[in-house]
């Protein structure tokens, strides 16, 4: 089973991932994840993104691309995967598209969290203080808020045609969240 989670900064992708991926014994795949690692590495992919992250701004399509496809090549995401975090833009779900239809399989939910603007600052000025990440700036949360309006929105309605999007409500608790979810997706 492969499952998109998707939703603005800070609307719980990451932990309602984690979780499924604990469920569903199938791999995460999060982009942030993986780019924040060669950031800390000091990788030349590293140290390119940072120079978009600390802005704010989606790390270019050409920088992310042949990473996911390395990722989703990997033996465990051979029968379902957790994307969180990619696709961010009509370019790469199209990619997302082609690599899973390439071995007959598909996305088979899209779990939109919605969050409100006022909560998902909070939740982030808040992880900015725990973990210190350069992202979570107050001018970079501003910018990642609507550049994920511009560019990450348009493909609820992407795979809204594909009947597969289901709206997730992000306010409450972990575990009642996870719980809607566990409901939605049937495990």
């Amino acid at each position: 089973m492969f499952i998109l989670i998707l939703g603005p900064p800070g609307s719980g992708k990451g932990t309602q991932g984690q979780m499924l991926v604990q469920r569903l014994g199938v791999p995460k795949i999060a982009t942030g994840d993986i780019l924040r690692e060669a950031v800390r590495t000091g990788s030349r992919l590293g140290r390119e993104a940072r120079r978009y992250m600390d802005t704010g701004a989606l790390v270019p399509d050409n920088i992310i691309l042949d990473l996911i496809k390395a990722e989703l090549g990997k033996p465990g995401a051979l029968e379902g995967a957790v994307l969180d975090g990619f696709p961010r833009t009509q370019a790469q779900a199209e990619l997302v598209d082609k690599v899973l239809g390439e071995r007959g399989a598909r996305l088979n939910h899209v779990l939109l969290l919605d969050v409100a603007e006022e909560e998902l600052v909070r939740r982030l000025h808040g992880r900015a203080d725990i973990e210190g990440r350069s992202d979570d700036t107050p001018a970079a949360i501003t910018a990642r808020l609507r550049t994920y309006q511009r560019e990450t929105a348009p493909l609820v309605a992407h795979y809204a045609q594909r009947g597969v999007v289901h709206r997730v409500p992000g306010a409450g608790s972990v575990e009642e969240i996870a719980e809607e979810i566990r409901r939605l997706i049937g495990r």
